[in-house]
């Protein structure tokens, strides 16, 4: 069925704070009550270049460019998420008086071998050697794509698209847990219950968008990096943002899916000689983030890069107009002084 109207978010990459504020809202409202929910992360945010969550669901692939489905790997619950655990916080916090008996939070139980991960395992590493070490942080949820594979992966019908807002559902009453979802999703943003047997993922919060108001991830945001509108607004931010100043890029575009969920690349600081005077190349390699963004499927990588480039031009450019006194309509809503800029729906 069509959908009378697309969501869609804009991420601020430049924004984002690494804090998972959003990541512990989103979990605290819908995945930390029932069983078989504590490797669900509808919404993580991961350093980049990393593996990303599960571990690298980029290799993972989607059912559509696979003629086998049955060859495609399902994320080992453990090895791609990890096992649980919880922090030791009454050795650290002074809960009761007196003093700590650890100056450090240490998981209980202590992950460990070859098999041990977590949302955020890698944080902050990165690449690159000092003092030209580089990552930034990529904040995740699901696409709700206009063309999404879980919906023609479910042979029973439970996934769908909603007419209203094409905001992608499963519902829990035909669901029977055969995980075809799962395999066709290339991000990896539908995760299985073992405890229910069925398939759960994010909602966009629907709830909260009936009442007109933001996700919870994005709602709680300390950086106030997200945008929610509808793509058909054209006087939404985030119409502008994606049609209008054109400087958000979709995730891996070529896996076909035409995400709804966009990002604007984040800028660099510039590289530094062994002498330690600033360089004009930029920190983060544009090659590293042309293989995560870009805007079509048919793009090629030097495409993706010059795209990106002309990205950070206009948003400099603005950034100028505005340092010689003038105004820049793109700087005032990047900067989201209310949150009725930021969540138009």
């Amino acid at each position: 069925m069509p959908v009378i109207k697309q969501i869609r978010m804009v991420a601020d990459l430049n924004k984002c704070l690494g804090c998972h504020t959003c990541t512990m809202a989103c979990k605290t409202m819908w995945t930390d009550r029932n069983k078989g929910q504590m490797h669900m992360y509808w919404n993580n945010v991961e350093t980049h270049p990393g593996k990303g969550y599960p571990k690298n669901y980029e290799t993972h692939g989607g059912w559509f460019n696979v003629s086998d489905r049955a060859a495609i790997p399902l994320p080992d619950i453990k090895k791609g998420y990890g096992a649980p655990w919880e922090y030791d916080y009454d050795k650290v916090l002074k809960t009761e008086g007196g003093d700590a008996s650890s100056s450090v939070l240490v998981p209980s139980p202590e992950p460990s071998g070859a098999d041990a991960y977590a949302s955020n395992w890698d944080e902050d590493v990165g690449e690159g050697e000092f003092p030209n070490s580089y990552y930034f942080y990529l904040p995740r949820i699901c696409n709700h794509c206009t063309d999404p594979p879980c919906v023609d992966a479910c042979p029973r019908q439970a996934v769908y698209k909603r007419e209203e807002d094409g905001i992608v559902l499963v519902d829990q009453n035909r669901c029977r847990g055969y995980r075809y979802c799962v395999k066709g999703c290339p991000y990896k943003k539908i995760y299985y219950n073992p405890e229910q047997k069925i398939a759960q993922k994010c909602i966009f919060c629907y709830p909260r968008i009936e009442q007109h108001l933001g996700n919870f991830c994005a709602s709680q945001c300390v950086g106030r990096i997200h945008f929610v509108g509808y793509a058909e607004d054209t006087g939404s931010n985030v119409y502008k943002l994606v049609n209008k100043w054109k400087v958000a890029l979709r995730l891996h575009p070529e896996f076909k899916t035409e995400p709804n969920v966009f990002y604007i690349p984040p800028l660099s600081p510039p590289s530094y000689s062994p002498a330690g005077e600033a360089m004009e190349n930029r920190r983060i390699p544009v090659e590293v983030l042309a293989e995560l963004f870009g805007d079509t499927a048919d793009q090629t990588p030097d495409q993706r890069i010059a795209r990106i480039e002309e990205i950070f031009d206009i948003i400099q450019r603005e950034r100028d107009k505005v340092a010689a006194g003038g105004s820049s309509e793109l700087i005032d809503i990047l900067i989201a002084r209310r949150e009725t800029d930021r969540f138009q729906v």
